[in-house]
């Protein structure tokens, strides 16, 4: 999960009539937005010519499960795809294999390295996001990685079969859901972060300090407040040392960059739309092009608690984001107004976040158990986001309480023998009210 925050962007886009039922819709990019978006639109009824376009040559799949199922081995290829082969062809939805080179808003056609060209009435780009590379000498020796393609995580799961020393760069959610997964096949790991504590820009200290023990009892050694310098290989050209900033060292045999990524904003820029922290769009979806929507990891929209306009990496926003614009599209518009939630699995933990901290000033922490509890941040004595650990039931009903705005405040969260669900039961009467 990631996202940048800054000024709502100006409502121009959203003065103007998109296309009502649009005589054909390219979709640029199949990830989980590119594929939902085509999914929801022939589940609204919508009829016209479809296409469906991506740089890699393969069924649509699910990205979560790289990190994790995959790269233990227990997942193959097909265990990914969003749908069989079959699906598409039942439903007119063209696939098709290549990279799209530009985009011509005033012919509103989409032109494709290999020359081919796609007209389209509306134009839904799915771009994604690509990872940050290590910017040190080194960088380019071989068994250095990033994980964000079934490819990259294939190429990661073979070498993780020979590799005895890791060391990841980022002790972010793929940082340490990598690392999670090197343990398991038995490596020596150590991650490198910059920041002092891991998870910093996403989670509250008690939840970082959760994932500190966490992976340090596993055997992960964590450093902290620590960059990297250089990368240097063996004489066969791979990598077999990290060199870090206050000059010490770490040998390894296998190197993964988990450091963030950056949106693919390229096609948007040189088409003219408006870009800034990814591709802007309005509360509809809308670039400023009225023919144009950008959903998923590559938009930045305006988010309807704060404000702010958001960049976010989820399969939940890529999923909203493609069902409000599949709705818009068949003449169903609504503003995008979901709450946003985001999980992660490692070890035998899972931490379930619902809402969105953009700063908060309390804290409430439920449970006493230093391996299951929730954290609840309030702003102003607003509840903003609920992090729960290993507590699912915690998890559901806080998505109910944020979606709904039920009132919360830190006093009645932090009295003896307050629970979530309770407070929610109790809001209809003493009704227990349904969170699974």
């Amino acid at each position: 999960m990631a996202y940048a925050t800054g000024p709502a962007p100006d409502r121009a886009s959203s003065q103007r009539a998109p296309s009502a039922h649009p005589g054909s819709v390219v979709v640029v990019g199949a990830g989980q937005g590119g594929y939902q978006t085509a999914a929801s639109l022939r589940e609204h009824g919508y009829r016209g010519r479809l296409v469906l376009i991506d740089a890699e040559d393969e069924l649509p799949y699910e990205r979560p499960p790289l990190s994790k199922a995959y790269l233990h081995g227990e997942a193959g290829e097909a265990q990914l795809w969003l749908r069989p082969v079959g699906y598409y062809a039942r439903r007119s939805i063209e696939l098709v294999a290549g990279s799209v080179t530009a985009v011509d808003p005033a012919a509103r056609t989409v032109r494709l390295a290999d020359g081919s060209a796609f007209d389209y009435d509306h134009l839904v780009l799915a771009t994604g996001a690509i990872p940050r590379t290590l910017g040190v000498p080194g960088a380019g020796l071989r068994g250095v990685h990033t994980l964000r393609t079934v490819q990259d995580a294939a190429a990661l799961r073979s070498s993780l079969g020979a590799a005895r020393r890791a060391v990841v760069v980022g002790a972010g959610f793929i940082g340490l859901e990598f690392a999670a997964a090197a343990r398991r096949a038995g490596c020596e790991v150590t991650v490198v972060e910059a920041l002092d504590r891991p998870l910093a820009r996403v989670v509250s200290a008690r939840t970082a300090e959760h994932f500190t023990r966490l992976h340090r009892r596993e055997g992960v050694r964590l450093m902290f407040g620590q960059g990297v310098a250089a990368l240097h290989g063996d004489e066969l050209g791979r990598v077999a040392e990290v060199e870090l900033a206050d000059g010490g060292r770490l040998p390894a045999d296998l190197v993964l960059a988990g450091i963030g990524v950056i949106p693919r904003t390229g096609l948007a820029a040189a088409a003219g739309l408006r870009v800034g922290g990814g591709i802007v769009v309005d509360s509809h979806l809308l670039t400023s092009d009225p023919h144009i929507s950008a959903i998923g990891d590559c938009a930045a929209f305006p988010q309807v608690r704060s404000g702010n306009r958001l960049r976010l990496e989820s399969v939940q926003n890529a999923v909203g984001h493609a069902e409000a614009v599949a709705a818009r599209l068949t003449g169903a518009g609504r503003a995008y107004r979901e709450l946003p939630w985001f999980w992660s699995d490692q070890f035998a933990t899972t931490v379930q976040i619902a809402g969105l901290d953009e700063g908060h000033d309390t804290e409430v922490v439920l449970g006493d158990d230093p391996d299951a509890f929730s954290v609840l941040l309030f702003r102003a004595g607003e509840l903003r986001a609920v992090e729960s650990v290993n507590r699912p039931t915690d998890h559901l009903a806080a998505r109910q309480l944020l979606d709904r705005g039920v009132v919360l405040n830190p006093v009645d969260a932090a009295a003896p023998g307050f629970t979530l669900r309770g407070h929610l039961a109790s809001l209809r009467g003493g009704s227990a009210m349904p969170v699974g």
